[in-house]
């Protein structure tokens, strides 16, 4: 086992992978009972979403972990899951299992894709520093988001965001939280970010601001609802509005897993000469987890950054991954606990690793102002469009434009002037 996840070489332990494994599971946690509530929404079965999305998770986990040795957890996208209920369903009048069966054909370009090896060569490509700026964003962005899971960050219709009411008393638990998980950190406690949670969630409980669990083991739901529903519709989707859904599917799954894997690879040290190992093998394992998600009955599957939490504690290979898996799989026996990890609890580990990979930053040249916008954009705009792919997709359209007018057009790829002609075409059309 230790020789096939490379223990030694990447210098790792059980234990440290193990505290890995179980720190990313209790910051993407929180998916097994939002994702049921936001799809919910859409008119399908909440029981069965619950299900689903375990199910998903599991299989995914599982596959980046065994075909591509990653330290990364899978489950369904936060961003993709509302992308379905609110503008699929909701705003285009598509009824929900037309729209599950466009994700499952997203899920299968996807796997042709990454088998043909096009997902692979396109995150190759990508030059050194937008890499950089893409993990260092992707850590503004998690924090963001650890700060509005906290309340210390609102929205306000005024100057758009605001600082939040400090004295709320969850807001008080977060920040708690924080300066706990940051006291065993400076202090070199491993597992800091781990004990965190578990010590948050302990005072949030003794002081009513959690919910105690009434029951420890609660029943599986059916997955008869949803599960297969995607082939009864196949020949539903070759519709304008459909395809231009499966397109979005595509795009931003692509570029929310790509940013993850390069967020990752880069924290964890494992990315050699500007290129991921094994990546071809880690889409095609995020693929195919996309796959089996649709027919379980649930929405796009991505690569969770909050994966960055587990590489924190230690996590190098896929070892971290399988125990993700297995904590998912126990889950869905264990689903009355799961109410004690509230977003408030997490929001401290985020803002800390979204401080992590902050650093990343420091990788880009900042001495070249044709590098230094098209990074900074890509940094910028992932928190404040609350989006990883739109960040990306911004800096791709500007490096190629400055690289021209800096008169280095030749070092530039032909890919990334591609990728800069689709993402205009993507802005304008849809």
């Amino acid at each position: 086992m230790r020789k096939f996840f490379r223990f030694n070489e990447r210098e790792t332990n059980y234990q440290k992978e193990t505290l890995a494994g179980i720190t990313t599971f209790l910051s993407m946690a929180y998916i097994l009972v939002v994702n049921p509530i936001i799809l919910s929404q859409a008119g399908m079965d909440k029981g069965a979403l619950f299900t689903a999305t375990a199910l998903s998770a599991i299989v995914g986990s599982l596959l980046i972990g065994l075909l591509a040795n990653f330290p990364v957890g899978i489950a369904p996208s936060m961003g993709l899951n509302s992308f379905f209920t609110f503008s699929v369903v909701i705003g285009m009048g598509i009824e929900w299992q037309v729209a599950l069966t466009g994700v499952f054909i997203a899920g299968i370009i996807f796997m042709i894709l990454s088998l043909l090896k096009i997902r692979e060569k396109i995150i190759n490509v990508i030059p050194k520093d937008l890499k950089h700026a893409i993990a260092g964003g992707i850590g503004f962005f998690i924090a963001f988001i650890g700060l509005k899971n906290a309340g210390i960050v609102v929205g306000s219709e005024e100057t758009f965001v605001s600082i939040g009411n400090l004295t709320s008393p969850t807001t008080a638990l977060a920040a708690f939280g924080f300066v706990i998980t940051l006291m065993m950190l400076v202090r070199g406690i491993r597992g800091g970010i781990f004990y965190g949670i578990v010590l948050t969630s302990i005072i949030g409980m003794i002081v009513g601001l959690v919910d105690v669990p009434n029951a420890m083991v609660g029943e599986v739901p059916s997955l008869e609802p949803t599960f297969g529903v995607v082939f009864q519709h196949l020949g539903d989707v070759m519709t304008p509005e459909v395809l231009a859904v499966i397109f979005t599917f595509l795009f931003v799954a692509f570029f929310d897993t790509a940013g993850a894997l390069i967020a990752v690879a880069s924290q964890a040290g494992i990315m050699k000469e500007n290129k991921i190992p094994n990546a071809g093998r880690a889409l095609l394992a995020d693929s195919t987890s996309g796959v089996m998600g649709a027919i379980f009955g649930t929405s796009t599957t991505a690569s969770f950054v909050e994966s960055s939490a587990g590489v924190a504690v230690g996590g190098r290979t896929g070892f971290t991954s399988i125990v993700i898996s297995v904590c998912f799989f126990i889950a869905l026996f264990f689903s009355p606990v799961l109410g004690v990890i509230t977003p408030e609890v997490t929001a401290p580990a985020l803002i800390i690793v979204g401080a992590l990979m902050a650093t990343e930053v420091r990788e880009i040249d900042w001495s070249r102002f044709e590098i230094v916008v098209p990074a900074f954009v890509t940094i910028i705009m992932m928190p404040l469009t609350f989006s990883v792919a739109t960040g990306i997709a911004l800096g791709f359209i500007l490096y190629p434009f400055a690289m021209i007018a800096k008169r280095e057009w030749k070092q530039v790829h032909p890919i990334m002037y591609s990728l800069g002609c689709l993402f205009i075409m993507y802005f304008v059309f849809l």
